[in-house]
């Protein structure tokens, strides 16, 4: 039985095809350490009690299995008692994996899981680079547009008109109710009129207001001339009219064409003043409660919302579905775009890189602790004899070179001894 990524299930480890691979390593390298011990032996057993050169070999053979069966003993002895026997200090992992785990999850904490490696490597590595350069290529902004879109539209999908209703019953409107609007409106509008936000939007409307009366002179004049005292001779009221009609027009384009006309004062000061009034005069105030009581009580008010977002909804949601569609497109354009416009601008890449840093420093900060307790709680799941065999799968392969180095050096190390021997004697 085999996994992808090895987990474990009900703290059983399960063995992948990589671990196979591993566990014919670790034997073949498993194979090569002992192979050196026998040959060593047989040597040692071939050149024992001879003089001169072989004396030599021999002494170098005996160190060798000493050296190889010391450091056989010091592989064995952190993953299971050598040979079966319970010799003190064996069989370390079994028996202290617990105490292993807490020490790994200390080691993640304070070594890696810090500000300053955390900000050295996202430094380094210049992620906002890297994601503008992937991004200004089309075919790969297209694939996180498709798959934004997809998401959204299958999220917005699953929103009934009955949980819009659900919030706006037992969410917003309690709230709205307990809420003074008056203040709010009014500081909100005091602050479009500091910004003077709201010059754009009197331009707008001038600019279509005077499209407007210039188009539709006709409906403009009989309007006119319906509101004219009944005894106004016929003969008066067209000309009368259209004349206001051409007045009306020239007034417009005034207000329109000079920033600083009366009027456009006027309607500052009159706007002024009702923020103010809504933030300070208790009359005015509580006109705006009792409209907006009105408001929240009147029975079409939930159903226009739903009637809305209902209709927002299914236009989106086709829209987005739609892969030659309108917000697909401009979407794509926009990812595009402002990538190339982050390859070439160094201060927009420091600034996301810098956000970048503070976000993943804020996330290790806040659940980094709680990120290495898996480690910890990971390894308290398993076995003892589990985590042995699994942790020895991972490292035993390369702690066999400790058994083939200590073969070598313990050959060696015979010889030089024996010369000193035959030196000294």
């Amino acid at each position: 039985m085999s996994s992808p990524g090895g987990a474990g299930i009900g703290g059983l480890m399960v063995e992948t095809e990589a671990d196979v691979v591993r566990r014919q390593a670790l034997r073949r390298m498993r194979i090569v350490a002992t192979g050196l011990l026998v040959v060593a032996a047989i040597v040692y057993l071939l050149t024992l009690g001879m003089d001169g050169f072989w004396g030599f070999v021999n002494a170098g053979a005996e160190a060798s299995m000493v050296g190889a069966m010391a450091d056989w003993f010091a592989v064995t002895a952190l993953f299971r008692h050598p040979l079966g026997l319970p010799v003190p200090h064996t069989a370390l992992i079994p028996k202290r994996k617990d105490e292993l785990g807490a020490s790994l999850e200390e080691f993640v904490q304070d070594n890696f899981l810090q500000e300053e490696t955390i900000r050295e490597r996202l430094g380094v590595a210049m992620p906002s680079l890297r994601l503008a350069l992937w991004l200004s290529e089309e075919p790969n902004a297209k694939r996180v547009v498709d798959e934004v879109s997809t998401v959204v539209a299958d999220g917005l999908s699953r929103i009934s008109n009955r949980h819009i209703v659900e919030i706006i019953q037992d969410g917003f409107v309690p709230r709205l109710r307990e809420e003074q609007i008056a203040p709010l409106i009014g500081g909100t509008l005091q602050a479009a009129l500091d910004d003077g936000v709201h010059h754009g939007l009197v331009d707008l409307a001038l600019v279509e207001l005077h499209g407007w009366l210039e188009e539709n002179e006709e409906i403009v004049t009989e309007v006119l001339g319906e509101r004219a005292p009944w005894w106004t001779p016929q003969v008066l009221r067209e000309p009368v009219t259209a004349r206001i009609h051409v007045e009306l027009v020239r007034w417009i384009a005034d207000i329109r064409d000079d920033p600083e006309h009366r009027a456009r004062k006027a309607l500052d000061a009159m706007l002024t003043d009702l923020a103010d009034n809504l933030q300070h005069d208790p009359a005015t105030m509580e006109r705006a409660e009792r409209l907006k009581e009105r408001v929240l009580d009147h029975p079409g008010v939930i159903d226009t919302a739903i009637s809305i977002w209902d209709a927002l909804r299914r236009a989106l949601t086709t829209s987005l579905r739609d892969p030659e569609g309108v917000v697909r497109r401009r979407a794509l354009d926009e990812v595009v775009r402002y990538a190339q416009k982050v390859v070439l601008d160094e201060t927009l890449q420091r600034r996301y890189d810098d956000l970048a840093s503070d976000v993943a420093v804020y996330v290790v900060k806040r659940y980094g602790r709680e990120a290495t307790t898996v480690i910890t709680h990971t390894i308290q799941r398993w076995d003892g004899k589990q985590a042995a065999r699994r942790i020895e799968l991972f490292v035993g392969r390369d702690l066999q070179f400790i058994r083939i180095n200590g073969t070598l050096v313990g050959g060696l190390v015979g010889v030089i001894i024996h010369t000193i021997a035959v030196l000294v004697s």
